[in-house]
């Protein structure tokens, strides 16, 4: 059953890394919408140190995510089993982010095997609850493979979409919070 843990140990080290998909739950401080995205791209996803997570924000159609840190940072990453071993892992944390232009950007991007295209920025986490659930209604599921579309999508992309993207779905969020500012990096190429 459920058990909280002190640190991120080899062992979470490892069942975070044979995941193939996490989800990323945040909210506004006051009122509007509850966000909670799947985020696949295993490679995308990094455990700096025992307290310590980041990953890989690629543009997609919203900005919620970095909305809501923006407004009060609070965060929770799950990971979640469907193979026979079944296990939820929750990292419950502060959250920021980390554009491509700044500095701690060149020191972050080491602990990732590769680079996709469309990199919006990097969400780091400083984990403080680290707890996991027996999973026990979780159903199996059998991966096929990861999904290639997005990396498609965004190598063909010239860097005038993503100058639209950061004007139009990237300035708020849905409930109006500020998101990208204007002068928000293109995606590295």
């Amino acid at each position: 059953m459920a058990k909280e843990f002190s640190r991120i140990d080899e062992s979470l080290r490892e069942f975070i890394g044979e995941q193939a998909v996490f989800f990323v739950a945040t909210a506004p401080s006051e009122g509007g919408r509850i966000n909670l995205s799947p985020k696949g791209y295993s490679d995308t996803f990094a455990v700096i140190d025992d307290h310590t997570v980041a990953y890989l924000d690629l543009f997609g159609s919203g900005v919620e995510t970095i909305a809501h840190l923006r407004d009060n940072g609070r965060i929770t990453l799950m990971f979640c089993s469907f193979t026979r071993n079944s296990r939820i892992l929750r990292l419950f944390g502060t959250g920021r982010v980390v554009r491509p232009d700044a500095a701690e950007f060149g020191s972050l991007k080491t602990h990732f095997a590769r680079l996709h295209p469309g990199i919006r920025a990097a969400v780091v986490v400083d984990v403080e609850r680290i707890a996991d659930a027996c999973g026990f209604a979780v159903p199996y599921y059998e991966l096929v493979d990861e999904r290639p579309v997005l990396d498609a999508y965004h190598r063909k992309q010239p860097d005038e979409k993503y100058v639209q993207m950061i004007a139009r779905r990237n300035r708020r969020s849905i409930d109006g919070l500020p998101g990208l500012e204007p002068d928000h990096p293109l995606p590295p190429r």
